[in-house]
């Protein structure tokens, strides 16, 4: 079977995770696209460390306003009722445990629920930013990557090789090929992405897998 990234499969699956009302935090890159996909009905109080709340969506071309940027330094809007803060007050939401869900793009995930995303050996990198204490304040973590490296390898591992951003502290990791729980130190397959099946999917990852008794395949 041919594997053909897609980015899309895996907005759509975690966009379905969240109920309405909840506070979410998007990492910069692919978890952007998780507001595209939102159910109907569905309105999420979206954060960002560099301090604000109630994100919405991207300006048209030429409307954008220098001075609101996201905490990747995208240009964004805000909703009626969102508001500005200072970093301190940004971080003690997310340390509070504020914050229900974030969704970060990883580099590496392994089967303890370790997340590496900041640093790659060789490369330059502005640095983790919010995700250390995004990690460790969110009530769930989702990590949200495509399956395979570059180099065909999968980026869920028995193993981290790449410095740690956080230890243990992975709930969920939505893949484009299926969606997995961390639980017990193995990853938990709870659905599979059509065409993909179980077997494909232990078959091309180098990582402990169970695949759940309730484990069905998704069309999305």
């Amino acid at each position: 079977m041919d594997y053909t990234p897609n980015k899309e499969n895996i907005a759509k699956r975690i966009a379905r995770i969240f109920k309405n009302g909840d506070v979410v935090n998007l990492g910069i890159g692919l978890p952007t696209l998780v507001v595209d996909h939102l159910p109907e009905g569905v309105t999420l109080i979206l954060q960002s460390e560099n301090g604000l709340m109630g994100l919405g969506p991207a300006p048209e071309k030429g409307q954008e306003d220098p001075d609101m940027v996201n905490a990747g330094g995208a240009p964004l809007s805000v909703v009626p009722g969102g508001c500005f803060f200072d970093s301190a007050t940004s971080f003690g939401i997310i340390r509070g445990g504020h914050v229900d869900y974030t969704v970060l793009g990883v580099l590496e995930v392994d089967q303890q629920g370790n997340l590496a995303n900041y640093k790659v050996p060789g490369k330059m990198v502005p640095g983790m930013g919010g995700a250390m204490d995004l990690t460790i304040g969110a009530r769930v973590v989702i990590a949200a990557t495509l399956h395979f490296e570059p180099s065909g390898a999968s980026r869920l591992k028995r193993h981290c090789k790449l410095p740690l951003t956080a230890a243990g502290e992975v709930n969920y990791v939505v893949t484009d090929v299926g969606m997995f729980e961390i639980v017990g130190g193995r990853f938990h397959l709870l659905e599979c992405f059509a065409p993909y099946t179980p077997e494909w999917i232990l078959e091309k990852t180098d990582a402990e897998i169970h695949v759940s008794t309730s484990c069905k395949t998704v069309s999305l």
